[in-house]
């Protein structure tokens, strides 16, 4: 009777501890899907996006300093591909959130979610995968669907349209390219790598910050406000999706994040007045296909 009740308690606790991944993921994609809410009430208050990516990921330092203290030897294996993921995460997110403050937020996060193209192509040239034929069927697909939404009308041929689709774009392109310099790094702890992604934004803010000659002008609460944002809310963010994609296989972490485009279109639709074009869904459409085709080829595939 003992031995039944044990088995009952462990499989209640290994259900129990399965499906923290899932919650920590969905709660990830939740937050990056309404982010862009708090980010334009402090540029309502006068803070420009610049100095609110500062601001955010110097409150991630809290956790950031003493991981990095703790892992500083790992740095001293590859540090130019350390420095070059830095800088690559750095624009990743400083793109990601002067895009979501000047554009669309779901024309936004679609064309960031064009990303897996440009891994695919990375991939191909920097880590020497070869496309099987369905492969190559997924990349045509997202394609497909980035034309459709690019499609310029004046011009006749696919262009972005404003500085917002170059930064979403550009952004989409810098996450593909971190997520290659992450896998070479595969020997440093997850922690390690994403402490040094945040102390990337910091660093390109600041330098980015000078160079456009950014002032800061805003009332004591607006800073605090910014700090806080990403003392709680950006470390538990990445914390959770670290925690998620750590504890499930690739596919299903990648499926599951796609969550956060569907929290950016409702959040989007109530609390703003932005349209989206049948051409921009129709795109859309197609470029989250091709995601989930990419996710569920590598589950067949045996990706973990």
């Amino acid at each position: 009777m003992n031995n039944k009740n044990d088995s009952i308690s462990q499989t209640a606790f290994s259900a129990k501890h399965s499906m923290l991944p899932v919650v920590g993921l969905l709660f990830a994609s939740t937050m990056w899907g309404l982010i862009w809410y708090p980010l334009r009430l402090l540029e309502n208050g006068g803070l420009h996006g610049l100095w609110a990516s500062a601001l955010m990921y110097c409150g991630t330092m809290i956790i950031a300093i003493p991981v990095l203290y703790k892992g500083w030897r790992e740095w001293k294996t590859h540090p130019y591909l350390f420095f070059f993921m830095a800088l690559a995460t750095g624009w990743t997110n400083i793109a990601f959130i002067l895009a979501v403050l000047d554009g669309n937020v779901v024309r936004v996060l679609l064309l960031f979610y064009l990303s897996p193209i440009w891994a695919t192509v990375l991939g191909v040239f920097f880590l020497g995968e070869q496309l099987s034929s369905r492969a190559m069927g997924i990349l045509g697909i997202a394609m497909v669907g980035a034309v459709v939404m690019l499609w310029h009308e004046s011009f006749g041929f696919p262009a972005p349209k404003d500085t917002a689709d170059w930064l979403a774009l550009s952004s989409g392109i810098a996450f593909a390219i971190t997520n290659v310099l992450i896998h070479k790094l595969n020997h440093a702890s997850v922690m390690v790598k994403t402490a040094t992604g945040w102390l990337g934004v910091i660093f390109l803010a600041f330098v980015l910050i000078i160079f456009t000659e950014q002032k800061i002008s805003v009332a004591t609460e607006v800073i605090a406000g910014a700090f806080i944002l990403g003392a709680v809310a950006m470390t538990m963010m990445n914390i959770a999706v670290v925690y998620g994609v750590s504890n499930m296989p690739v596919h299903r972490s990648a499926i599951i994040l796609l969550f956060e485009i569907v929290v950016g279109a409702v959040s989007s639709l109530l609390l703003t007045n932005e349209v989206i074009e049948l051409r921009e869904w129709i795109g859309g459409g197609l470029v989250i296909l091709a995601a989930y085709l990419t996710a569920t080829r590598q589950a067949e595939d045996g990706a973990i």
